[in-house]
């Protein structure tokens, strides 16, 4: 598939940590309020509630740590290995949230559009792969014209 727009992976990478964040924030708070709630009405201890929100920001927080390790990859292959697995994830992140919870449509939204974006982001990468095969790289051309000189 040829496209006229050549997005990098990093911007990808870096749109899938914004969304991550967002989500992080979200359930924190919602487990800071959770937990606050639980303490006053029932003097201490921690409710599954805030255990679950509490896990998904942890979860968020890990994968923000993992996206952060990606855009360090340098190997064009390699990013597409890996954004096949972020499009898959917020895939089936949005496909979940469709089926359990229609009613956060502010998360379906957002994970629908991460989810698009990583998908243009592969199909443009497939476009860049094709064309750095068809180029030599300056060590092969210092090569070439060493080997060049010799003749």
């Amino acid at each position: 598939m040829k496209l006229k727009i050549k997005i990098k992976p990093k911007i990808s990478y870096y749109v899938s940590i914004f969304v991550s964040l967002i989500i992080l924030f979200y359930f924190a708070y919602k487990a800071t309020v959770a937990y606050l709630i639980h303490r006053e009405l029932y003097g201490g201890g921690l409710d599954t509630l805030v255990l679950l929100r509490a896990s998904i920001s942890g979860i968020m927080l890990l994968l923000i740590f993992l996206f952060i390790q990606f855009i360090k990859i340098p190997d064009l292959k390699s990013h597409r290995t890996v954004l096949r697995g972020i499009f898959i994830g917020w895939t089936s992140v949005f496909i979940i949230l469709v089926i359990v919870n229609l009613s956060s449509i502010y998360f379906i939204i957002i994970t629908s559009l991460v989810s698009l974006f990583s998908l243009i982001t592969l199909f443009s990468l497939e476009d860049q792969i094709k064309d750095e095969k068809n180029t030599l790289t300056e060590k092969e051309i210092y090569l070439l014209q060493q080997l060049a000189k010799k003749k």
